[in-house]
């Protein structure tokens, strides 16, 4: 049987060295468990980074994938296909938004929000030096776009000149975005939950004021619901429990539930003048395969009441890791919505509590140098809370 340092291996001599894996090959899941090639069972609180909101295994989701593959992978958008329309229609009808289109990832969804934003502004007024203002210590991705308007340095600083235009204000700061605000400023765009800086939910009076400010001065608000969105913080998207609507809405991740997808969502206003046939483009975005799974997720989402589920849970989720915040004075504060948690850690690295809490067994992840993240599957009982918390205590 090939072992895990075989694998290790093999894979270093081939693959580019972007990633520092973790020293685990996995071979198969079931529910919220993971199994890897030597058998050893994992309970996965990090769902693939906030993308396996279904479980491992679902009967329903496999089976539309199965039937799609054996019906048609793959056409272009040159043509018309009945998926695609499903999705589609899916998609506005839970976010109440008016067109969307999708692309193959949360990275590409955000340079498409950043072309409609740009060209609703070039439609306005025919110039070209409109400005985006983003967030400090915000993430949106890897490409030269996403980086542009992800707010933090270690991540920027190796791939400069950047795209230009992009000012930065601090996220929950309402006097700084006011600060940066121009007659040139075209959109605001934010995480509604920051993930990778560290688990901050928007403050809600904050992002009213966002919006409040959009509307006053005919700027387009962007909300990334990437990580945030498709029921983890226990509403369809995060910001419904602000009451706020963006003019764009990117999403990806649970979206597609492991097939990889994302979308950029526009609401009537932004759709109607902004990009039109010609303006942008995806030989995959939105396939035949994608579309299937992203209607098989939204088909799962609400006959299994997930985000009533989630609602449900976490009283539960929250109350248990308060306890340990309680008891460990190295953890300081729980932050998050839903299935969407974050625990502080001072004095050690969130790094070397992750990966022992690996090699118990226990699948978690980092945000940011200090803090542990727990984003399970959507699924998850209060049994597999209590034994995430024995696991993790364990280690602690």
């Amino acid at each position: 049987m090939t072992n895990t340092q075989q694998i290790m291996d093999e894979t270093e001599q081939y693959v580019l060295h972007t990633y520092n894996r973790f020293p685990v090959a996995f071979e198969r899941g079931e529910g919220v468990r993971l199994y890897d090639v030597e058998g050893k069972e994992y309970l996965d609180f990090g769902a693939g980074i906030a993308v396996f909101a279904l479980g491992y295994g679902n009967r329903a989701y496999n089976d539309a994938l199965k039937a799609q593959i054996d019906r048609l992978v793959h056409t272009s958008n040159l043509f018309y296909h009945t998926p695609l329309r499903d999705a589609a229609r899916k998609v506005i009808g839970h976010t109440g938004m008016s067109k969307v289109f999708f692309t193959n990832s949360g990275a590409e969804a955000i340079e498409g929000a950043i072309k409609a934003a740009r060209k609703y502004a070039f439609l306005k007024d025919g110039s070209n030096d409109h400005e985006i203002i983003a967030m400090n210590q915000s993430f949106h991705g890897r490409t030269i776009g996403a980086l542009s308007v992800t707010g933090n340095p270690h991540y920027q600083d190796p791939f400069r000149p950047l795209m230009g235009g992009v000012k930065f204000a601090n996220f929950n700061d309402f006097d700084s975005v006011m600060a940066q605000v121009s007659d040139k400023t075209c959109a605001i765009l934010l995480e509604t939950v920051q993930g990778e800086g560290g688990i901050y939910p928007a403050d809600p009076e904050f992002l009213k004021a966002v919006r409040r400010l959009c509307d006053e001065r005919g700027i387009l608000l962007i909300l990334d619901e990437i990580q945030c969105g498709m029921g983890r913080t226990g509403a369809w998207f995060a910001c419904d429990h602000y009451g706020v609507r963006p003019d764009i809405m990117t999403l990806a991740k649970a979206l597609g539930c492991g097939i990889p997808v994302g979308a950029f969502v526009l609401n009537e206003k932004a759709a109607a003048m902004s990009l039109a046939a010609g303006d942008h483009g995806t030989t995959y975005g939105g396939n035949p395969l994608a579309c299937a799974a992203v209607s098989a997720v939204f088909d799962q989402f609400d006959r299994e009441k997930i985000v009533e589920h989630v609602q449900e849970l976490t009283p539960c989720l929250e109350e248990k890791l308060d306890a340990l915040v309680e008891k460990y004075d190295f953890l300081t504060q729980r932050r998050g919505m839903g299935f969407m948690q974050g625990l502080v850690v001072e004095g050690r690295q969130a790094g070397e509590i992750v990966k022992a809490a690996i090699g118990n067994g226990l699948v978690i992840l980092s945000a940011g140098s200090n803090v542990l993240r727990l984003v399970p599957p959507l699924i998850i009982t209060e049994d597999d809370i209590d034994e995430m918390i024995q696991k993790l205590e364990e280690v602690l």
